[in-house]
């Protein structure tokens, strides 16, 4: 079952290359502190300044790190479909569970080539697949409607909703039925998502405090919503300043914070400023990640 708190993780990088001694060690810190899946390669996993080598060794490298304990989502979204499908296919190869696909970006499809996308992806192979909805990043935004007839595909399973429209939870459970896996894409509005029907977040927090957004993930899939606000007043000032830069290396430098990553990552993105680094420190010393 995919559900729960599922953390995209990060990428570490030593001297500019992969990092491999490091991602092992943040697999089993994210499945013992109660992570109930993980996210390779997506874009917290800096995939646009991956090559597709090293993207490929990064998902096999988790899929092997995590040995069955969670579910392993691989990230296999391009804009190309062509260079979608290679990324899916080395994907079910090595033993991923599933592949989160992104609507592709920049080119701009209409519904009928976001439609026409997923369905050659899906045909490829026999890896569920999870539609990852991002207007914001790809500027294009597929309609409930076109979800719902992908949902009809068998191994169209579910989506990871990143619109920041609750009421999209809905509007979906409509359109692609109630046992479509819904997931956030956003931390500061997963305890919403959840009351209005979603499952779990794809979560770019849980890299820095997988224990607490575990627990709370666990507080609102048992109705617990009470439980729920009260991990969500410790998070929320950690969300926010996650993300007020890019939120990767936001998350890496919690992570440094904690002993268990370098900040380093690619450019263009580049390391937080001062202010931003005090944020996330109080931010984490609010949620007692941190002394």
């Amino acid at each position: 079952m995919i559900q729960g708190s599922i953390p995209a993780l990060v990428t570490p990088f030593k001297n500019g290359e992969l990092d491999m001694d490091t991602l092992k060690k943040l697999v089993d810190w994210q499945i013992e502190q109660g992570s109930t899946g993980l996210v390779p390669v997506g874009t917290t996993g800096e995939s646009p300044t991956l090559s597709h080598e090293e993207h490929e060794t990064v998902v096999e490298a988790v899929v092997k790190f995590a040995a069955g304990r969670v579910p392993v989502i691989a990230g296999a979204g391009s804009n190309n479909t062509v260079e979608g499908i290679r990324l899916i296919q080395h994907a079910e190869r090595v033993g991923a569970d599933a592949a989160l696909v992104v609507t592709p970006y920049y080119n701009r499809p209409t519904q009928a080539g976001l439609y026409a996308h997923f369905k050659a992806l899906h045909d490829c192979c026999n890896l569920p697949i999870i539609i990852y909805n991002i207007p914001g990043r790809s500027v294009v935004d597929m309609t409930p409607e076109t979800m719902g007839r992908l949902a009809a595909l068998p191994r169209i399973i579910g989506v990871k909703d990143a619109t920041g429209k609750i009421e999209r939870v809905s509007m979906q459970r409509a359109s692609c039925g109630p046992d479509f896996i819904q997931l956030s894409g956003e931390d500061a509005t997963a305890l919403g998502f959840n009351a209005h029907g979603g499952t779990g977040c794809i979560s770019v927090t849980a890299n820095v405090a997988p224990k607490l957004c575990a627990e709370f993930q666990q507080a609102t899939l048992r109705g617990d919503y009470r439980t729920a606000l009260e991990y969500q007043d410790r998070l929320m000032p950690l969300h926010e300043a996650i993300f007020i830069e890019p939120g990767l290396a936001g998350a890496k430098y919690g992570l440094s914070l904690l002993g268990r990553c370098a900040e380093d990552v690619r450019l263009p993105l580049v390391g937080l400023t001062d202010g931003t680094k005090e944020r996330i420190r109080a931010a984490m010393v609010h949620a007692g990640l941190i002394n």
